[in-house]
């Protein structure tokens, strides 16, 4: 019979074992069994008493057994693997009421259909998605209190990027743009089960009330995505594939046209995303 109370809740490796979770390659899981890292992410959380927390990925429910003890009002996780269903079913009944979960894709469901009030996301990614839900978050970042989320260690790196260095890209301008972004700790591969063949970190973004400078997102992101599209070009021949005259346009809006992407920061990318706007709306009219 299924624990109903939380002294009776058996431990990871024994729920693992008894619900046959063997981690899939395919889904990406690399289960965190470490109640103690567990618990230590959470804790970087923040208070979490007056917050619903959406967690993505939870697995067999490591990370969503901290997140109930320490206080999380209401836990939401969506989970992809209907064999970890049962085994979250059973932290429901350790904390009644306050754990929901959804069976399906995190990509494809619409969890703000299931929350209200506060919200913080902290969640454990799975690799082979992390970024796809992070730039699906950003699209509306006013909706969270913070995003506490596990990366690998290289993506990690990308989000906290200054100027200049070697990880700075698009995902940096991006992110950094709607969020303030720091990088808390990392987490060794020898604490997962299987353990990945990359180290892992944990950051958190807590979004800013208003985006840092002014710009279109989509404009945004397809200055991004041509000034990095090669990073090796100077900016005068990365923005031949959106505007005629790259030399003028970059001269016009601060920018030497022999830069190359990773010396700009947001502001520039800013600059450049709000002319190409402008001189895009002049050519309609």
């Amino acid at each position: 019979m299924s624990p109903r109370t939380q002294a009776e809740l058996a431990s990871l490796s024994e729920t693992i074992a008894r619900h046959g979770l063997s981690a899939r390659k395919s889904l990406g899981q690399h289960f965190l069994l470490d109640p103690n890292l567990c618990a230590k992410i959470a804790r970087a959380a923040g208070p979490l008493d007056d917050f619903t927390v959406l967690e993505v990925g939870p697995g067999p429910g490591g990370l969503t057994r901290a997140l109930l003890a320490a206080g999380a009002k209401h836990v939401v996780a969506i989970e992809r693997d209907r064999r970890c269903i049962a085994a979250l079913e059973e932290l429901s009944q350790a904390w009644p009421e306050r754990l929901e979960v959804i069976e399906g894709d995190a990509l494809k469901v619409d969890a703000g259909a299931h929350i209200e009030g506060p919200l913080k996301i902290v969640a454990n990614l799975p690799y082979n998605i992390g970024t796809a839900l992070l730039l699906g978050w950003l699209k509306a970042p006013e909706r969270f209190q913070s995003l506490t989320l596990m990366f690998q260690k290289e993506v990690a790196a990308r989000l906290t990027a200054a100027p200049g260095t070697e990880s700075y890209g698009r995902l940096s301008v991006i992110t950094q743009w709607r969020c303030e972004t720091q990088r808390l700790f990392d987490i060794s591969a020898q604490a997962f089960t299987p353990p990945p063949k990359v180290t892992s970190a944990i950051v958190q973004l807590k979004p800013r009330t208003q985006p840092l400078f002014a710009a279109e997102p989509a404009a945004l992101e397809r200055v991004t995505a041509a000034a990095f599209g090669q990073r090796r070009k100077m900016m005068r021949a990365a923005m031949k594939r959106l505007v005629a005259d790259p030399e003028s346009f970059l001269g016009a809006n601060g920018v030497d046209p022999r830069a190359r992407a990773e010396t700009l920061d947001i502001g520039h990318f800013c600059a450049l995303a709000r002319a190409l706007t402008q001189s895009e709306t002049a050519a309609r009219q």
